[in-house]
């Protein structure tokens, strides 16, 4: 085995100069200036550390991170009412406080059913969806059957077909969030539509 013979330390530019102290006797080290792309990332880092806790600390642009949690939260319980076998009253009412659920159905509801509601649901030809009075009932399973299948004869159409069961759900959830489970319905026999000034 050949002796390995020690690599002789490369001479000291005359920009480097050692430093006044001494470690254990003979230890030194130069003062070198650090290299740019260390002083880059540091200066990069402290830049985005500034703009990081200005974006969610000072003006609370950003979610919180108890916020963050919740919505994700809400888009799993979305998911997993989604993918329910049964559609009944109780999963409804579930779907009713997702906002994940809430906000697809206000969506929908813009696009197709605004037209004759309103978009503040309050009716002008088809009836309001936000007080207690129901012409073909008010119960959850009751609201789902109305939107799916229509009121032909008095010009609802069947909006099951067209939306699919998915966005079906999604819109009475969220009618069904201006409405609290277990409040008083009343039986409503027609609605006489409010005709535009």
């Amino acid at each position: 085995m050949a002796a390995m013979t020690p690599t002789p330390n490369p001479p000291p530019s005359e920009q480097d100069q050692l430093r006044p102290h001494v470690f254990d006797g003979d230890i030194q080290e130069y003062d070198k200036r650090l290299p740019n792309w260390w002083l880059m990332t540091l200066y990069g880092a402290i830049i985005f550390w500034v703009g990081y806790w200005f974006y969610y600390e000072r003006a609370h642009l950003g979610l919180s991170n108890a916020a963050a949690v919740d919505q994700q939260m809400a888009i799993i319980e979305a998911k997993r009412l989604a993918d329910a076998p049964v559609v009944d009253d109780a999963s409804l009412w579930k779907m009713s406080r997702n906002p994940v659920f809430v906000e697809a159905g206000r969506a929908t509801f813009n696009s197709t059913c605004a037209s004759c509601h309103t978009v503040a649901l309050t009716g002008a030809i088809g009836p309001n969806l936000v007080d207690q009075k129901w012409i073909h009932g008010g119960r959850p399973s009751e609201v789902y059957h109305t939107v799916t299948t229509g009121v032909l004869v008095k010009g609802m159409p069947s909006w099951g077909p067209v939306l699919g069961a998915k966005k079906v759900t999604e819109v009475v959830a969220y009618v069904l969030s201006y409405h609290h489970e277990g409040e008083a319905v009343e039986v409503q026999d027609a609605w006489i539509p409010i005709l535009p000034k």
